[in-house]
């Protein structure tokens, strides 16, 4: 499929530490470099996009997580944040965010969602309000490429989002633990009706390793890989893009798109 007329929006989920945000990165540049439209969502409670991207510092001090904007929130809500119960707006108006508090760098727009702790049941405050209309507003955007960096798990997207999602990348080690993860992963998606998962295996050594992803993948297609390279955690301590630094990174990342465009575009 031509990447260059290909519209797609992506979750990338997975254990803490196996590296979505590298893939998250790899593939924003990826697509930005072709000349797409891209917005990058980091949704993760602590967010590191920026860095992994190489936003120079005068921008990154720009960014700031939605769900710590106080009083954005309570303006648009009626209610002040760590409020439960009570009335407030659960459908604010969120359309002008991505614009104001985003950051473009190297063609990447880039927007700080953070998080709030919902438990195990959710949660009803002005908070998840906020950043749950932001989710669904962020499906229906023009954007010809919508990343979401996001923390292991799906609670973040609700039964609103998933039929706008084209696909979830679920990154894991080549390790039964962290592909016992991505099982845990599948099996939360599929309850919520996302179908659409596929693993990207991150920190492969060698082809043993490569086949273990193969044969071990908890029913998830394997989209690729990345190879471990102590360049990727060289490029954080230089505040350097990975796509720059680990230049064969930036070829698997050209790959893994192409493929996802050949799964996905059928949908």
């Amino acid at each position: 499929m031509d990447l260059d007329i290909f519209i797609m929006k992506l979750a990338i989920t997975g254990k803490g530490g196996v590296g979505k945000t590298t893939l998250t990165a790899l593939l924003a540049q990826t697509y930005a470099d072709r000349g797409r439209d891209v917005l990058a969502v980091d949704a993760d409670p602590s967010p590191c996009l920026a860095g992994a991207l190489g936003f120079p510092p005068e921008l990154r001090a720009k960014l700031r997580p939605i769900a710590e904007m106080d009083e954005l929130i309570e303006e648009r809500t009626g209610a002040k944040p760590g409020t439960i119960g009570g009335f407030f707006t659960l459908n604010p108006r969120v359309d002008d965010i991505p614009e104001r508090f985003s950051v473009l760098h190297r063609g990447v727009r880039l927007l700080e969602m953070g998080a709030v702790d919902i438990g195990g049941s959710g949660c009803i405050c002005p908070e998840s309000a906020m950043l749950k209309t932001l989710f669904t507003h962020l499906m229906f955007r023009k954007d010809d490429i919508l990343l979401l960096d996001m923390y292991a798990g799906v609670e973040h997207l609700g039964r609103a989002t998933v039929d706008f999602v084209d696909a979830m990348l679920v990154v894991a080690e080549p390790t039964r633990r962290s592909l016992g993860t991505a099982a845990q992963i599948k099996k939360l998606a599929n309850d919520i009706g996302l179908q659409r998962l596929y693993l990207v295996g991150n920190k492969v050594r060698n082809d043993e390793e490569a086949k273990f992803l193969e044969t071990e993948t908890p029913g998830l297609p394997l989209l690729g890989w990345l190879p471990a390279d102590l360049k990727v955690q060289e490029a954080d301590r230089l505040g350097v893009p990975v796509y720059d630094h680990v230049p064969y990174l930036k070829e698997r990342a050209e790959m893994i798109s192409m493929r996802l465009a050949d799964k996905v575009g059928g949908k």
